[in-house]
């Protein structure tokens, strides 16, 4: 009889930098998350985008109670000046409001919106850009910055003329003018200026 006796050991794969910067590239996920996910799922690139989309929601489920009080407005006007957009989107804190990814997550916000003809916070948050939700997408920028941020209210109008906006104070206040007539040069000049008078004055109607 023979008696043997197999000693099996894991064999576990070696994670290399070029990995973790490539995950992080998709994910854009912190350097440590993506080492984690990647040993954790033995270097499956598919398996550890999951892993990190499904740890990033519970990040942001934790933080979804917390007060996002700062905030900025976004605005955008369609390419024939029939359709005026202002965003609001808040963060917890102003230094937030500053970043990089904020802040174009406003512009992407507004993008989507003017392109898809979108008048609710509802409908924003699920469309699309570049192949994931609105709503996804703000999911994934919570859990990544580490705050609580949120898609509060927007507002879109049509005209048959013409439509300017403007964004005062670094975008604490934004303004949407329609007028009647053709968006030339000296027309949209003057809804400009009203636009920045409107601004500056906060008129609660049009006429006494």
């Amino acid at each position: 009889l023979w008696d043997c006796k197999y000693n099996f050991r894991r064999i576990q794969m070696k994670i290399t930098a070029k990995m973790v910067k490539e995950l992080r590239n998709i994910t854009a996920a912190g350097m440590m998350d993506c080492k984690k996910a990647l040993t954790e799922k033995e270097g499956n690139m598919e398996a550890s985008i999951d892993y990190l989309r499904e740890k990033g929601m519970a990040k942001a489920a934790k933080k979804a109670g917390r007060i996002a009080a700062e905030g900025m407005i976004f605005d955008g006007i369609s390419e024939d000046a029939k359709t005026a957009i202002v965003l609001e989107f808040n963060s917890e804190t102003d230094f937030v409001t500053k970043s990089d990814e904020f802040i174009q997550f406003g512009k992407d916000a507004v993008e989507v919106a003017l392109k898809n003809g979108i008048t609710t916070i509802e409908d924003l948050k699920s469309a699309e850009f570049n192949g994931e939700t609105m709503e996804a997408r703000l999911t994934n920028l919570i859990a990544k910055i580490g705050e609580n941020m949120n898609l509060r209210r927007l507002k879109s109008i049509t005209t048959e003329g013409f439509v300017t906006t403007y964004n005062h104070l670094g975008g604490k206040l934004g303004v949407i003018i329609e007028m009647t007539g053709e968006a030339n040069e000296e027309n949209v000049a003057k809804a400009k200026g009203i636009a920045m008078h409107v601004a500056a004055m906060d008129p609660g109607y049009l006429s006494p």
